[in-house]
């Protein structure tokens, strides 16, 4: 496993497992339990994703010291601000069953952000976060919230695949010692990306996947990534891939591949606000 090493000095495993969608409850906890045994030690989730409890029950069930974990966890947009983020990230812990998070992340870049993130600093302080980020901020949200804050996020977490490559926000993450984590590596399978000629081509010359091109090519890039998956023979490709690596004529044709724009979620379009600020989970 490759670490990366957050602005705070946390190490961070680069590669992790998300669980975005697992609404099944037993199948989520079955799938990261695989994981974990698999391997990775990172997982990602969130109070949205309505999938915690079934998390926690899969870090109980693989007895893996908690010390060689890193969990974390995301603050929605109905429980922003300074008191309801103190509330939510305790209902986080319990639903999870652990004493501490790795990371917490604001979730959505929406309604009251600085309460939310007066919370979290004063959690990080106390030692129940080790560190703190946020999540589907642009570039200038993130600019803001460091000017006026004390703790500067640990990572962003953005959409991040062949197709949106993020090329401008990497360049000023990496600038202030931001860690660049990309959501839906795969494109959330957009665009028949499986299919892709020119990754395909990369793929067979590897003896890989796309997937794991995809992922390695992400990880060569020193972007953390959280690919997810129900199925166990995919689980354990997508962490295999730490044993070959991408030429720079490869990196080069994959990114030919961008368009620069978003394919899953513009974070700035009005109708997208309005209809993130309607939803309402565990309520």
């Amino acid at each position: 496993m490759i670490f990366t090493t957050l602005n705070n000095g946390v190490k961070m495993p680069i590669l992790g497992f998300g669980v975005f969608q697992m609404l099944d409850q037993q199948q989520c906890e079955d799938a990261v339990y695989h994981a974990l045994m698999t391997g990775y030690r990172h997982i990602d989730t969130a109070a949205a994703y309505e999938n915690e409890d079934a998390v926690g029950r899969a870090i109980r069930r693989c007895e893996v010291p908690r010390e060689e974990l890193f969990i974390t966890s995301k603050l929605w947009v109905q429980d922003a601000g300074y008191e309801t983020a103190h509330t939510a990230f305790q209902r986080s812990l319990e639903r999870l069953g652990l004493d501490y998070l790795d990371l917490y992340l604001i979730h959505q870049p929406y309604s009251d952000v600085y309460g939310s993130w007066h919370a979290m600093q004063e959690l990080y302080d106390a030692g129940k976060i080790k560190a703190i980020g946020v999540s589907n901020f642009s570039i200038d949200r993130i600019a803001d919230l460091i000017a006026f804050n004390r703790i500067i996020p640990a990572v962003n977490q953005i959409e991040t695949h062949p197709f949106t490559q993020q090329i401008a926000a990497q360049r000023f993450l990496k600038a202030r010692g931001i860690q660049h984590e990309a959501w839906a590596p795969f494109a959330e399978g957009k665009n028949d990306i499986f299919q892709n000629e020119i990754l395909k081509e990369i793929a067979d010359v590897h003896g890989k996947s796309v997937a794991q091109v995809i992922l390695r090519w992400l990880i060569q890039r020193e972007i953390a990534v959280i690919p997810k998956s129900v199925n166990a023979k995919r689980i354990e490709e997508n962490f295999d891939v730490f044993s070959f690596e991408l030429s720079e004529q490869d990196i080069q044709r994959i990114q030919a591949l961008d368009t620069g724009a978003h394919l899953i979620a513009d974070h700035r379009n009005p109708e997208r606000i309005e209809q993130i600020a309607r939803i309402r989970f565990n309520t």
